[in-house]
């Protein structure tokens, strides 16, 4: 037989799942806002720079020159870099004649004084023809999302911002109604106890 208190401590346990759910949510719905608002903004500022984060950049991969280490339709993550940690087999993104490739050093060669990088992806039978000048080096790889690519177009999407806002707004909403319920109905008990004690002083005192 259940009782009255059983019922008590199970409805508290999914108000306490409810709310640590609910906050992770508006945590990653309020990450993904500053994130994309970050992007656009940027994009806005310097139309000719690949936009950053916290000086990560991110884009999908468009061809197999780099499979299968990096596949078509990827999302991979690059980090600003100095010359001095780059190093023959590390992987870069580097701006060539308009668009950004993502390929491996392969060596490293001097020319006017300056070094320069000599780059191949690795499903591609020759090295590129151009060497890469540090100046046009996007960043060097982190890390990649396979398969990510269109749930990361999505959400670089202006109207996918207005769609998190609104989210968040609304789940803000719940939780603030949520919480005033609670505070209301524990405000009704200690009221009814209240009452309860002052009656059960009362009928001793008679």
């Amino acid at each position: 037989m259940y009782k009255l208190s059983d019922f008590d401590k199970s409805s508290k346990h999914l108000y306490r799942l409810g709310k640590i759910i609910s906050t992770i949510i508006c945590i990653i719905i309020l990450f993904l806002i500053v994130f994309n608002a970050t992007l656009i903004i940027e994009s806005y500022i310097n139309p000719n720079k690949l936009p950053s984060f916290l000086g990560i950049k991110n884009f999908v991969i468009v061809s197999e020159s780099m499979e299968p280490t990096i596949n078509t339709n990827d999302v991979i993550f690059i980090t600003n870099t100095s010359k001095e940690s780059l190093e023959v087999g590390d992987i870069i993104s580097f701006r060539t004649g308009g668009y950004i490739n993502t390929h491996r050093i392969i060596r490293i060669e001097e020319k006017n004084g300056e070094e320069v990088y000599i780059t191949k992806g690795d499903n591609n039978n020759s090295e590129d023809k151009t060497p890469v000048e540090f100046q046009d080096i996007e960043g060097k790889y982190l890390f990649r999302l396979p398969g990510f690519g269109k749930v990361t177009e999505i959400l670089k999407n202006k109207v996918t911002l207005v769609i998190l806002l609104f989210f968040l707004v609304i789940i803000s909403y719940y939780q603030v109604r949520i919480s005033k319920r609670k505070l209301k109905r524990k405000e009704e008990r200690y009221e009814f106890n209240k009452e309860l004690l002052e009656k059960i002083k009362d009928d001793k005192n008679k």
